[in-house]
């Protein structure tokens, strides 16, 4: 028996109870006003990178063939919103995230003028964000590689930066979005429960333009139950990364290793989550003409099991 396993049903109860928890402290909310099942939708969308395609029209194009609602684009779109919004648009496709990474680490060097580079350059990806109607730009604040700074000064640092940057993105009308990363590439931030404390931390308000998203690759290693995770995360939670877990083959496309996606569905439901969950995988084995669509019938049938 694994951890998952063994503790797999009393931390999703724990999850339930301590989003009941803090709801009930604000406006009384039971565990059963708290179940938004029934409005919860999957929402699939792609990285451009997985999906196959010679062309970026090719790929948005097959995006849409296959059952995709949205394209998740990567940082070299910051500047060019109208351009890219036109082209999803064109392809009948949304825009659900750009994925924007750290930056160099540059928040979490000690260096004053790189803070001041990321924080004018994560202005801009933000006003692209908000042009392009996204959920938001997924932010990292440095990989292992990029700092040495503590846990706790990170935390500090993030404390004093992210309140102005969430305070941004609402004027947007979009999201900074932290992103837990699992510990062969990250030590802060592991957990999507970090992340959501940060927000917390920060703003105090699902709704002030700082959210937290799950990934599932990063989320194999790291989280004892998917659901328990997601639920905790609550309305912080902006998007979902989708992808196989750590058994070969490593974070290729869902269904083609062991990774399974119930438990955490079953948590995206219980929240009512409308947001969307986008490939972020390699291609694995096989033809992937016919491995992305697989992926996509695979992913409905695990919604409908949870």
């Amino acid at each position: 028996m694994n951890r998952r396993e063994f503790f797999g049903g009393s931390l999703a109860g724990l999850g339930l109870m301590a989003v009941s928890g803090m709801s009930s402290e604000a406006d009384g909310a039971t565990i059963g006003e708290l179940d938004k099942r029934s409005v919860a939708k999957l929402r699939i969308s792609s990285q451009l990178g997985v999906c196959p395609g010679d062309t970026l029209e090719e790929k948005l194009a097959n995006m849409k063939k296959f059952g995709c609602e949205a394209v998740e684009y990567g940082g070299d779109v910051v500047g060019q919103g109208e351009k890219y919004r036109k082209m999803a648009d064109d392809a009948g496709l949304k825009v659900s995230a750009i994925c924007w990474g750290s930056h160099g680490g540059d928040l979490c060097k000690g260096d004053p003028a790189r803070v001041e580079s990321i924080r004018d350059d994560m202005k801009k990806a933000l006003e692209t964000a908000g042009i392009l109607g996204c959920s938001g730009v997924i932010h990292v604040p440095a990989f292992s590689s990029e700092t040495t700074m503590t846990n706790q000064e990170i935390r500090k640092m993030c404390l004093d930066f992210y309140p102005e940057m969430a305070e941004f993105a609402k004027s947007c009308n979009t999201n900074l979005i932290l992103e837990p990363l699992c510990r062969m590439e990250a030590f802060f931030i592991r957990q999507v429960a970090d992340g959501t404390a940060i927000c917390r931390d920060c703003v105090g308000a699902p709704d002030k333009g700082l959210g937290v998203m799950g990934d599932f690759y990063h989320m194999d290693t790291e989280e004892v139950n998917d659901m328990a995770a997601l639920i905790y995360a609550g309305d912080y939670l902006k998007h979902i990364h989708l992808a196989g877990g750590v058994e070969e083959p490593r974070r290729t496309l869902p269904g083609q290793n062991s990774r399974r996606f119930v438990d955490g569905f079953r948590g995206l439901k219980y929240i009512g989550y409308q947001g969307f969950c986008s490939f972020e995988c390699g291609r694995g084995p096989g033809d992937i003409m016919e491995e992305f669509p697989k992926a996509i019938k695979f992913l409905q049938s695990q919604w409908e099991e949870a």
